[in-house]
């Protein structure tokens, strides 16, 4: 059951679960101009930093600038979670975890023949 408001054609009110797409007015789980996950461009470089900010002191190394796609990369933050002993999250192609391990994980994907640095301090 839907109601539209006839002045400017959005939806106002749906039972329908999840979102709508503004585009199409559709479910995201029907709609026909769903973004396709593409793998971001990256110039070859992984970032390695760590970072404190919004986490109540709670230090998380960031590693950046790998162009995977979402499945190889959820692989192998898999394998470094287990390597350090820790948690960690994908969030928008960046990868965190938790803890400082900035020399293991530079150390690792040296050996994977990958071009690290470290970012800041």
């Amino acid at each position: 059951m839907s109601k539209k408001n006839s002045s400017d054609g959005g939806l106002v009110f749906s039972t329908e679960p999840g979102r709508i797409s503004p585009a199409c007015q559709k479910p995201s789980t029907q709609r026909g101009c769903r973004k396709n996950s593409t793998v971001s461009l990256s110039d070859g470089i992984v970032r390695i930093s760590m970072e404190t900010k919004g986490r109540k002191g709670k230090g998380v190394t960031l590693v950046t600038g790998l162009a995977l796609d979402p499945d190889e990369l959820r692989s192998i933050v898999r394998d470094l979670k287990k390597k350090c002993g820790c948690g960690g999250a994908i969030k928008d192609g960046v990868f965190e975890i938790q803890g400082d391990h900035r020399d293991l994980l530079m150390a690792e994907f040296a050996t994977q023949g990958y071009k690290v640095k470290r970012v800041g301090g």
